[in-house]
């Protein structure tokens, strides 16, 4: 799973869209206030380039970035999330099996 961190600012009607998208698609985020955050502000405007609010940053990918309201966006990260949860899971079932696969064929050899 990775982390998300939404740039935002108050009275921002595209920030609050973004986090209830979130919310809806179950994907977990942390808010930054730049209006409280000289850093975050340099950083969303100066090493991103971006000039409006919210900015959208997936941990995982620092290349994966964007800005304002972007429910395309916004989707392709919860298929994302779902795709890695799904192979999680594969993975935890196909390791029991094999093990259970491997524990029976001792067995037969013994």
């Amino acid at each position: 799973m990775f982390t998300v961190t939404v740039y935002s600012k108050p009275r921002c009607v595209q920030c609050d869209m973004t986090r209830k998208q979130l919310e809806r698609l179950q994907i977990g985020y942390t808010t930054v206030d730049v209006t409280d955050n000289a850093t975050a502000l340099e950083f969303i405007t100066e090493d991103l380039g971006y000039s409006q609010a919210p900015v959208v940053m997936v941990d995982q990918d620092p290349e994966n970035h964007w800005s304002g309201f972007r429910p395309d966006q916004l989707k392709a990260l919860a298929r994302a999330n779902a795709s890695i949860a799904t192979n999680h899971s594969i993975g935890s079932n196909g390791s029991n099996r094999s093990n259970r696969s491997n524990q029976t064929e001792t067995a037969v050899a013994s």
